[in-house]
């Protein structure tokens, strides 16, 4: 198959990717090689099923540690094996302190922490903040090396311990929910809206490639957005396009955000 042929169906951003989940698809339909993923999102996921889909002697299972995780790590099979009961090697980060409160601590502090150890995003699979502390997705491979050196986060001293997955405690993610305004339901005045930049700044990212819908990136600031969309801007967080309620007599539209906190 040429891969131009791929390429066509993905933006130009995505192509490392692909080449990489099509190398996996190749290795496992024609040389009988088994791969498992570091953590992908749920784009890549899309990416890798897509390219799978093209060749039926190979099989795809996805897991990230419970049901409905947004972060999962991929086994690429021959379609001849059984994956049921592969191991995806997954291992439960248990932070949590002896001494201090940690309910004051936030999704990106943990996050924050967690790569300044060195670690790449696609190592770390997600992420539940919990009162008494925080249970992350680890790649097995890593669990120990997390272990051994989180000791703060966000300037309180951690401890931490390895546990299994039957042992995950799981949160909703935390939405403080907004309802706007909005001229027209473009990407960037409802972007400006939610962080209260002004228009002008706000395009400088969008055109640079650090904005994506859906976990992909987009440059266009005119873009119109769809109640579910996911919307997140490098720097400033996420927020979902939780409801389209209709329009206001002056012909605006009422959109209901959460922001993710």
């Amino acid at each position: 198959m040429m891969k131009i042929d791929i390429y066509e169906h993905f933006r130009p951003e995505e192509r490392m990717f692909v080449d990489r989940a099509w190398e996996w698809i190749v290795g496992a339909g024609e040389y009988h090689e088994v791969k498992l993923t570091d953590f992908l999102d749920p784009r890549q996921c899309f990416i890798l099923e897509s390219l799978a889909r093209r060749n039926p002697d190979v099989s795809v299972r996805q897991d990230g540690g419970y049901e409905g995780a947004e972060r999962v790590r991929a086994l690429i099979a021959p379609s001849y094996r059984d994956l049921s009961y592969e191991p995806m090697k997954l291992k439960v980060l248990n932070i949590s302190s002896l001494d201090q409160k940690l309910d004051n601590l936030e999704h990106g502090d943990y996050m924050g922490a967690l790569l300044s150890l060195g670690l790449k995003r696609d190592k770390i699979g997600d992420i539940h903040v919990l009162e008494d502390g925080c249970n992350v997705i680890v790649a097995e491979e890593t669990a120990d090396y997390l272990r051994a050196n989180l000791r703060q986060v966000h300037r309180v001293n951690v401890y931490t311990e390895i546990k299994e997955l039957n042992e995950l405690r799981v949160t909703s993610p935390n939405l403080d929910s907004m309802v706007l305004t909005v001229a027209s339901l473009r990407l960037d005045g409802i972007v400006s809206d939610v962080y209260r930049l002004s228009r002008s700044k706000v395009l400088i990212p969008i055109k640079a490639g650090r904005c994506r819908i859906n976990w992909r990136t987009e440059e266009d600031p005119s873009k119109n957005l769809k109640e579910g969309d996911i919307v997140s801007l490098q720097g400033f967080g996420r927020f979902k396009v939780l409801e389209l309620d209709g329009v206001t007599k002056k012909g605006r539209f009422r959109v209901k955000i959460g922001k993710f906190v």
